[in-house]
């Protein structure tokens, strides 16, 4: 009888995969750099912010690296400036940020099955409101590569907009801060509108999520909330209601 032979996987199979590898790493690297530019200006403004809380460059870097939440790190750096306590920061930033969470839960769902249970915790500390939108409309299953790639170059830049921030301190005049504060929506209003102009139901519900925040940010009880909290709560309702009335039917594949 001739030895069985062990199932190895032959040269081409591995040569595809690194192939496939390679491409969604330069991909997602590719789709960050905007992101990445954008969010440099922004940080920029953060960065003059943390300067007056007394933060140096190299603490700023650290922060905004591990953290990439403008609101998130406003926040935190306004509470250091007044000497809040540990306990103060930590409830501010998951009051804040707990949007990300709702994000992750979304994003499980375009992960292919096999995708292992630290490259899901990763990709959830990798998450922003930009590098959710890029990688929720990746084609089919999104691999964690294209996650990581985009979110390194993005969260770099941030980090290093944060530490150039710190180091001008308070040398620009208030009105070009006021306007590299603006450019985060601006650019997060550029990944979404494309998908509107091609999908009624996206448009549909970007429509309402203005409105409806609109209308929040002045009723009695909602005005009262904070922004994060609002941020939540719509946008529970309003992708409930969009799942409920129009489900997005997907196949194995894991494409719509």
């Amino acid at each position: 009888m001739q030895p069985r032979m062990k199932n190895i996987p032959s040269e081409n199979a591995k040569n595809t995969d690194v192939s496939s590898l390679s491409h969604e790493i330069t991909t997602g690297l590719r789709d960050g750099i905007p992101i990445a530019m954008g969010y440099f200006a922004v940080a920029f403004s953060l960065g003059i912010i943390a300067k007056k809380a007394g933060l140096t460059a190299a603490l700023g870097f650290v922060s905004s690296f591990f953290t990439r939440a403008s609101a998130g790190e406003y926040g935190v750096y306004t509470l250091v400036a007044v000497n809040a306590t540990y306990v103060e920061l930590i409830a501010m930033c998951l009051v804040v940020n707990l949007r990300y969470m709702l994000m992750s839960a979304a994003l499980s769902q375009k992960l292919a099955p096999c995708t292992s249970w630290l490259h899901r915790i990763l990709m959830a500390c990798c998450i922003t409101d930009e590098i959710f939108g890029i990688s929720i409309n990746h084609k089919g299953y999104t691999p964690p590569a294209y996650t990581y790639s985009a979110a390194l170059i993005s969260g770099l830049f941030w980090a290093s907009g944060c530490a150039a921030g710190i180091i001008a301190g308070g040398m620009l005049p208030p009105t070009i801060v006021s306007a590299l504060s603006v450019a985060l929506y601006g650019m997060f209003l550029a990944i979404i509108m494309p998908f509107a102009r091609t999908d009624r139901d996206v448009l549909y519900a970007i429509i309402a999520s203005f409105v409806l925040s609109g209308l929040c940010a002045v009723a009695p009880i909602t005005s009262e909330w904070n922004s994060g909290t609002r941020t939540i709560v719509l946008t529970i309702v309003i992708t409930a209601v969009i799942a409920w009335v129009k489900p997005i039917e997907t196949g194995d594949d894991g494409k719509a």
